[in-house]
């Protein structure tokens, strides 16, 4: 079986390194970084002045992702009670953000889509998002920063959609 050139075997050193514990200082960097990527989350929300709570338009972004979804399946992407998902529709739909509907073939399954505007909403938070994370990437040294984003490709990779709001969020765990 022919192999791709770039490919390589793992070194006894490659193997070390991944089965040793992660250090406290590497798990310390993730939590300050965990949290210094939702404040500028929350950066790209409170800018709008919109009252948008980052609970909300996860809920926001899960529907923009996989487009129009029971509240069960929303409840089972944000890891959330069933409860707090309606509570969180109810603000948005009040805020003309989210619309709600029946099933047509199951009545008691409430449907979320996003309205014009809540789409709009989403489009605009994520684009600030990127703006302001391409900002902040632009003083790493690029390879650290191709580094830092392999890094989290794996990561992610490992993760799976466990943690993960949106289209892989909605496959059943």
């Amino acid at each position: 079986m022919a192999r791709h050139q770039d490919v390589q075997d793992p070194t006894p050193a490659d193997a070390d390194r991944r089965s040793r514990p992660a250090s406290r200082d590497e798990v310390k960097a993730f939590e300050v970084a965990t949290r210094d990527l939702a404040g500028v989350a929350l950066r790209s929300i409170d800018q709008l002045g919109d009252d948008l709570s980052l609970p909300q338009f996860r809920l926001l972004l899960v529907v923009y992702e996989n487009g129009p979804c029971s509240s069960v399946e929303v409840a089972r992407a944000m890891g959330l009670a069933a409860s707090s998902v309606t509570r969180l529709a109810d603000r948005l739909t009040e805020s003309g953000h989210v619309v709600r509907r029946a099933d047509p073939g199951n009545r008691t399954v409430v449907i979320l889509d996003l309205s014009t505007s809540g789409k709009a909403l989403a489009r605009k938070v994520i684009r600030r998002r990127r703006r302001e994370l391409a900002a902040l990437l632009e003083h790493l040294d690029p390879d650290v920063r191709a580094a830092c984003a392999q890094g989290l490709r794996d990561l992610h990779a490992h993760i799976g959609g466990e943690y993960t709001i949106g289209r892989r969020g909605l496959v059943p765990l």
